[in-house]
């Protein structure tokens, strides 16, 4: 038998310090929130920190549906008009908060996760610079090529109008929507949910009396028409922006940004481009087919364009909705990437998904069930009805899929690997445009052009949840669950 194995002196009777003494634990410096992200319970803590950045997103969404509830009032033009301004609406929300957004998150949460908690601060304020510059392209670009880009996608006459009287005013202001979704990003990276939900929500409830009075007037707003919805949603992202910066800067945050003598460094731009400007590739695609495939409906009248429009609605709201359960993902598998811990980030993103795709598919069976207690909250003309209760009926089923594979997405961000998703997206695109084509070439109706989008959201959903499975993180199978024997 050897024998046992001499007795370590305690350290105070060699003389000797602790081996470990002096040896820099990055744990022991880390905000408990942080902590939390590496060592809690995955599923409630998903489910704690998803169900106040639900609420937030379901409420930013809300902003969008408060107006053209009111615009609905205006008439069936005016809807059609909102209808062809609403993809660059939520391009614009889906690229500053969700890609570009994510980017900021990820890159923060990996710093912090990996104990760099100066580069997390200094992260915010390039955040600011690149969210602020995109904000400004957007603004130009918009402003000076909407009148031809609302003319191909059906809009003509008094829809016209109506869509240029609201893109003007949203556009002029929309930089502070992209800054607001940088400092919204920033907090989100840290794990702290809370804050931007209550500023976003409290700004949704400003809206609801708000809108109206400057939509048709009353006391001292006047009557804006379209105009009167765009400006209150502008006015939303004054107040927004500043109480999120008021917030960073007070140091209450983790991360206690500076105002002046900040350092810009390429390294840290890179490390939010590279992660948000991929996903931004993403964002483009899924408005892109919503935009192609509104140009092909929008010939057959605008009843059947501002059905589509509003049916559609509800498949936008599912991106916010479903980025409610991913930008938590984005903090915890960021955060484990970042710490050493692949596993941990890997389950954290099946169990992200599977709410995903239970919230999302549960919405869409609804909606296919009862179309017109969404289509009529916005207007009741019957072809307007008509049009989207055979959308509603044929995409609802699949909406799953597109829930699972947005939160996969946002999973993604968070790992920094964002090569499937996009091509998931892009395979979406192709399915959903190339299928819509051949069915109104071969003369198939609104019904065909509607199941190839359903088809391309399983298509897409499949693509990126195989892919992880398939080891698009790791380079390897993501690992079986493996029976233990026994000892006997």
């Amino acid at each position: 038998m050897a024998s046992p194995a001499p007795a370590m002196p305690a350290p105070e009777m060699t003389g000797r310090s602790d081996p470990h003494e002096g040896v820099r634990d990055p744990r022991r410096e880390m905000d408990a929130r942080t902590r939390a992200l590496l060592e809690a319970p995955l599923a409630p803590l998903l489910l704690r920190l998803a169900a106040p950045n639900v609420i937030l997103m379901l409420a930013q969404s809300a902003t969008g549906l408060i107006e053209t509830y009111f615009i609905g009032h205006l008439g069936t033009d005016a809807l059609a008009g909102v209808a062809v301004v609403f993809p660059g609406v939520m391009l614009t929300q889906m690229i500053s908060g969700g890609a570009m957004g994510g980017g900021i998150s990820s890159s923060i949460a990996r710093a912090l996760g990996g104990g760099r908690r100066d580069d997390a601060t200094a992260l915010v304020t390039h955040a600011i610079v690149i969210n602020g510059l995109l904000g400004l392209i957007c603004s130009v670009a918009v402003l000076g090529f909407g009148p031809a880009l609302y003319r191909s996608l059906g809009a003509h006459g008094a829809a016209l109008d109506a869509a240029l009287a609201y893109s003007n005013v949203v556009f002029a202001g929309s930089v502070l929507l992209w800054v607001m979704n940088a400092l919204a990003s920033a907090l989100r990276g840290t794990g702290n949910m809370m804050v931007p939900a209550w500023v976003i929500c409290g700004g949704a409830l400003a809206l609801i009396p708000l809108s109206p009075c400057l939509i048709f007037g009353l006391g001292p707003f006047p009557g804006l028409g379209v105009a009167g919805g765009a400006t209150a949603l502008v006015t939303y992202y004054v107040v927004g922006t500043a109480i999120l910066a008021w917030y960073l800067w007070s140091g209450r945050s983790v991360v206690r940004p500076r105002l002046f003598g900040v350092r810009l460094e390429r390294r840290l731009f890179a490390a939010i481009v590279r992660v948000g400007g991929i996903a931004s590739l993403s964002s483009l695609q899924t408005n892109l087919t919503i935009m192609l495939t509104t140009g092909m409906v929008g010939t057959f009248g605008s009843a059947a364009l501002a059905g589509f429009g509003t049916g559609s609605r509800l498949e936008y709201l599912l991106v916010p909705l479903s980025f409610g359960i991913g930008a938590p993902l984005v903090a915890v598998v960021g955060t484990n990437v970042g710490a050493g811990q692949p596993e941990r980030a890997l389950r954290a993103a099946w169990i992200g998904a599977g709410f995903g795709f239970a919230v999302t598919e549960t919405i869409g069976l609804l909606a296919a069930l009862h179309p017109v207690a969404w289509l009529a909250l916005f207007d009741t003309d019957p072809a307007m009805l008509a049009t989207g209760s055979l959308y509603l009926r044929l995409v609802g089923p699949f909406y799953g899929f597109f829930g699972l594979g947005l939160v996969l997405y946002f999973a993604s961000q968070g790992a920094g690997r964002m090569l499937w998703p996009v091509l998931g997206q892009f395979v979406r695109l192709a399915v959903a445009v190339v299928g819509a084509a051949v069915a109104l070439r071969l003369g198939f109706g609104l019904w065909a052009v509607f199941a190839s989008i359903a088809v391309a959201l399983v298509a897409y959903g499949l693509t990126v949840a195989v892919s992880i499975a398939g080891g698009a993180w790791t380079g390897r199978p993501a690992p079986r669950a493996v029976a233990v024997p026994r000892p006997t």
